[in-house]
């Protein structure tokens, strides 16, 4: 399965690289990722990718601490809504709590345990797939923003108990130390950092429970992320027609694979690419053709239609009437098939 994560996760990727002497988006070419998505930070891309690109960042700049670099300028605007709710939690402990609950949201392929003690809480990160897939520098951007997001909520002044991380340790142990500003345990049993029980009692300023209230509300109503391979070439295929580039080879380029893959996979959940296309441009171009000054052409064009004509001919059959005569308020009888839920 194709675990996908938004683009925000790589906000400062073009300036991290740079400062390493690298090029962002030839590296991005490189990692087989669409450059596109450095500029669009709600790209759903593949975890796969993504750990690529840290990976060979890593090799070909020389920075061991390349994960390091990119978490320490991240921090909340990089979870897109999930960390909107999480700062404006009224305290620690509740937004962590907000946090391991819908961090999935935001990349499914990650999840955070909190287990308490008297004492001590353990924040423990799992990313799927981590052996033999989940590299060093996934591992380290990962738990590296966690803890950049725990310390947003404290203040620069905060430092965990303990951090813990599977991977054997670095050349440089010092350069850890300094980011986490605590003691490092490499070679651990699991990802985690640990922290004083009365941290999670510290409350937030400027937190806001009505806005934290509403927010909740609006990100329960899309907490169910795509787990189908059918369902994940849907959300691809649906953000790529809202930008007027969907073909099957950029959406193979969003989940890190072939067409052939997508092919096989959707046939084997006995749906095809075009079906699932198909389905999305009948959602899509009803709100394109109701809205007003929006020229059929430009609609044909973002559509992936290679004319007008060629839209024209796919509406009426789809929709049992002319685009003018919908326009006038003529409805078919029944209603024509929808996407796939996503």
């Amino acid at each position: 399965m194709t675990d996908l994560i938004r683009s925000s996760s790589l906000s400062y990727y073009p300036e991290v690289a740079r400062s390493v002497g690298l090029d962002p988006r030839q590296m991005m070419r490189k990692a087989r990722l669409p450059p596109a998505c450095l500029d669009k930070p709600d790209t759903p891309i593949a975890v796969a990718g993504l750990r690529r690109l840290l990976e060979l960042s890593a090799e070909a700049s020389g920075a061991e601490d390349f994960g390091l670099r990119l978490a320490e300028r991240g921090g909340l605007i990089n979870f897109g809504t999930v960390g909107l709710i999480v700062r404006e939690q009224a305290t620690v402990g509740e937004a962590i709590d907000a946090f391991s609950r819908f961090i999935h949201i935001h990349h499914d392929g990650m999840r955070l345990d909190v287990a308490r003690s008297k004492q001590t809480v353990t924040i423990t990160m799992h990313l799927r797939g981590r052996k033999p897939s989940a590299s060093r520098q996934s591992i380290d951007v990962a738990l590296g923003s966690v803890h950049r997001i725990i310390q947003s909520l404290f203040g620069h002044d905060w430092r965990p108990k303990e951090v813990h991380l599977h991977h054997p340790p670095p050349h440089d142990r010092k350069r850890y130390r300094e980011f986490f500003g605590c003691r490092v345990i490499f070679n651990a049993r699991d990802d985690a950092i640990v922290l004083s029980t009365h941290d999670m009692e510290r409350r937030i300023p400027n937190a806001h429970p009505l806005i934290a209230s509403y927010l909740r509300k609006r990100i329960e109503a899309i907490e169910t992320r795509p787990a189908s391979w059918e369902q994940k070439v849907d959300e691809v295929v649906r953000f790529l027609l809202a930008g007027g580039d969907c073909t099957i080879e950029r959406v193979a380029e969003h989940l890190a694979c072939t067409r052939r893959t997508i092919h096989r996979r959707l046939a084997a959940s006995g749906t095809s690419f075009s079906a699932i296309l198909d389905a999305q441009r009948a959602d899509l171009v009803i709100q394109l053709i109701d809205a007003p000054g929006r020229r059929l052409a430009d609609i044909a064009m973002q559509l992936g239609f290679s004319a007008q004509s060629a839209m024209a001919r796919w509406f009426r059959s789809r929709f049992g009437c002319t685009i003018t005569e919908w326009r006038k308020g003529v409805r078919p009888v029944t209603a024509p098939p929808t996407a796939t839920a996503a």
